[in-house]
């Protein structure tokens, strides 16, 4: 099974980028980020013509998230379930059998400080929470998508730099690390604990910086360890980013020995 997330920075721009890179890869689920359409918006005949089941939470012009799948899920919820519906198109959680796969866009949180930064703070702090109330770490649980953190020195391009940008900085460094506590494996390092200089996000602004290579990784999939025992590997691909009209991050992408 071929699981992969994509912000897409725009998924009726993106759209061609997209479908070239189903064709190549055939993904079992694909989870999209940053859509920026309303849901009966979606451009959903392209994906179903390929043969894809599309789950689509979404807004006009802001953030936006979709799972696409070759199978129909057996359940769906938006948002953290917790009474306020305002994050329903940034968590998107579908579930197929003992699979559980958490499709998220994380604000970004603009400046340190602003209200935007506490808010990207305490969004952690829900989905902690939820984790707790909806999942056990037991359970085949995977997260992905935009976490708009960047949580090593190694995950950016020059962190002495960058130390203090709202994807960068200590206080999100230990909000996203409180998530992970849950009882998540961080898939990418399992499979490259040693690798550094490779991103998922390179900044349209600033000049070529695909080409130089001043990148971020801050697109992941976190899995629970029933899952990591099951993972055959995790990386990402950065070749999309060098193709015509790309999003300004790329797809990631985790092969598993099991089925949906």
């Amino acid at each position: 099974m071929k699981i992969a997330t994509f912000n897409c920075n725009s998924v009726r721009a993106r759209l061609p980028v997209i479908l070239r890179w189903l064709k190549k890869e055939d993904p079992d689920i694909l989870a999209l980020q940053e859509i920026k359409v309303q849901t009966d918006l979606f451009p959903r005949e392209p994906f179903e013509d390929l043969g894809y089941h599309c789950e689509v939470r979404g807004r006009k012009s802001y953030a936006g998230v979709a799972t696409i799948s070759k199978k129909p899920p057996d359940e769906v919820n938006a948002g953290f379930r917790d009474g306020d519906e305002s994050e329903w198109s940034r968590l998107l959680a579908c579930r197929w059998g003992r699979l559980h796969v958490i499709n998220t866009y994380v604000p970004q949180g603009r400046e340190m400080e602003s209200e935007h930064f506490q808010y990207k703070l305490e969004w952690f702090d829900r989905f902690r929470k939820m984790l707790d109330v909806n999942y056990t770490k037991r359970q085949r649980v995977l997260w992905t998508g935009d976490f708009n953190v960047a949580p090593e020195p190694r995950d950016v391009y020059d962190s002495k730099r960058l130390m203090g940008h709202v994807d960068h900085n200590p206080e999100v460094f230990k909000a996203l690390e409180k998530v992970r506590q849950w009882g998540f494996i961080d898939l990418f390092r399992k499979f490259h604990p040693d690798d550094n200089d490779v991103y998922s996000y390179w900044d349209y602004r600033g000049g070529n910086t695909f080409a130089a290579n001043r990148g971020w990784r801050v697109d992941h999939i976190y899995v629970t360890n029933s899952l990591a025992k099951k993972a055959v590997s995790c990386d990402i691909d950065s070749e999309p980013r060098g193709w015509e009209k790309p999003s300004d991050h790329t797809f990631m992408v985790a092969e598993f020995d099991v089925e949906t």
